[in-house]
């Protein structure tokens, strides 16, 4: 298992831009698949972005192109670069890590990741 510490997020207005970061300990393994999911109330935690041990990486439609998921190994952190912020994208952001097996993608459903951040709230006003 992984211990993963949440940084980042905050209040912006639409169209600003924020970077959230998520650091596994004691290291990023090989084989994992690494996710942000982000959570507003009274709805299911959906996946934004993904990206596994290959860098292969997957996107919500409504993110790609504005968000980018990456990650440096050397520092075993996972980071979240959200651009061109809209009101729409507040909510609760988690980053979560769990063996890759034979799936890393966005439709991959919360209750399979087994390691989870402690969320960090991100508002966007209009």
């Amino acid at each position: 298992s992984a211990q993963l510490t949440q940084s980042g997020g905050g209040s912006v207005q639409t169209g600003g831009s924020l970077t959230l970061s998520c650091v596994l300990a004691p290291y990023i393994p090989d084989g994992f698949c690494m996710a942000w999911f982000r959570q507003v109330p009274g709805k299911e935690r959906e996946a934004g972005a993904v990206i596994d041990t290959n860098n292969r990486n997957d996107y919500l439609s409504s993110v790609k192109g504005r968000f980018i998921v990456s990650t440096n190994h050397a520092e075993n952190t996972l980071y979240l670069r959200m651009d061109s912020l809209k009101p729409e994208d507040t909510a609760k952001y988690y980053c979560a890590a769990e063996t890759r097996g034979l799936s890393c993608t966005v439709r991959r459903r919360h209750q399979l990741f087994g390691n989870w951040g402690q969320g960090a709230q991100v508002t966007v006003s209009s």
